[in-house]
């Protein structure tokens, strides 16, 4: 079943959680034992993420520089269609526009499809680090809705030259990514809401939020959400703090607001055990109010977090 059939499916909160594809040269065996640590909680489904190249110099023999593009996790198809395998627990790898041509986009849909993977989470990516270079003007989507659109067209058995084939039996079904503090590069809420509801008025059936500490905001984002007639599943998206430093580097890279009372508990810890205790049990008390409200899901962002997400998981399913 699809992610959206699912949830309707479930008749409590469910339990979802999200892997990085191993390094190159790393076996699949590290993917696995993340998803053999979790999967007694019964997983709907798993999320893939996928990484464009990265550019790195690297040195000639006659000592000049040589700029090279680098992927270092490449796979996130092959994985997500091993776990499916594997598992029998929906896969659902993550499709961006950065960093990818609608052509790469194309071969990358035929591949799930052959392999029987149908899922997706539609992203734009990242773009941060990815050089100039590499965003080639007309052949990458530059936002999430030129991808849906792609996959759309996908669906309706039309190829990127207008070409008609034989139309999937199983078309993609997907969602997207929402921020219930605003995405760092939209002008203002109201904007950001603009676009999502444009996404799903395209045809997303869920969103997915960035990590959040505070539930007031998530609370408030869906509210508006529904007010904007954006009906869909919201899930909220959960990141358990394991490092000490993370209450500084989280806010800067994800622009999530660290809650004064977490702050202040994190603030008095003097290692990172510490804190990592103190984001188990922050998460918790999260999650419980999260579930408490109904909400169609928790998904987990394990990153660094396995351990601790399994620890959450005992105490709240």
């Amino acid at each position: 079943m699809s992610v959206i059939e699912l949830l309707k499916n479930n008749n409590k909160t469910a339990f979802s959680f999200e892997i990085l594809p191993p390094l190159k040269g790393n076996s699949f065996a590290k993917v696995c034992s993340i998803i053999d640590k979790l999967k007694e909680f019964d997983p709907k489904c798993i999320n893939i993420t996928t990484h464009h190249s990265e550019t790195v110099y690297k040195e000639t023999a006659d000592g000049l520089l040589k700029k090279t593009h680098v992927r270092k996790r490449p796979g996130t198809v092959a994985i997500a269609a091993a776990i499916q395998n594997r598992y029998g627990i929906t896969a659902v790898p993550h499709i961006i526009c950065k960093g990818f041509t609608r052509e790469e986009t194309e071969y990358a849909l035929i591949d799930l499809q052959f392999l029987g993977v149908t899922d997706l989470l539609l992203l734009r990516g990242d773009a941060n680090k990815l050089e100039k270079d590499r965003i080639v003007s007309g052949q990458s989507h530059e936002h999430t809705t030129g991808l849906i659109v792609q996959v759309n067209q996908y669906n309706q058995g039309i190829d990127l030259e207008g070409n008609n084939f034989e139309k999937p039996a199983a078309p993609f079904s997907y969602g997207v990514a929402c921020y219930p503090e605003k995405h760092e590069e939209a002008p203002n809420m109201d904007s950001d809401l603009a676009f999502l509801k444009k996404k799903v008025e395209s045809g997303a059936e869920y969103a997915v939020t960035q990590m959040f500490f505070d539930n007031k905001k998530y609370f408030e984002f869906v509210e508006r959400c529904r007010k904007e007639g954006i009906n869909v599943p919201i899930i909220p998206g959960i990141k358990p703090i394991v490092l000490l430093d993370q209450l500084t580097v989280l806010p800067k890279i994800f622009r999530s607001d660290i809650p004064d009372a977490l702050e202040a508990e994190l603030r008095k810890c003097k290692n990172d055990e510490e804190a990592k205790q103190v984001g188990i049990e922050w998460c918790i008390v999260q999650c419980k109010e999260l579930i408490q409200s109904g909400v169609p899901s928790l998904h987990f962002y394990t990153l660094l977090a396995t351990d601790s997400v399994r620890q959450i998981a005992k105490e709240i399913y």
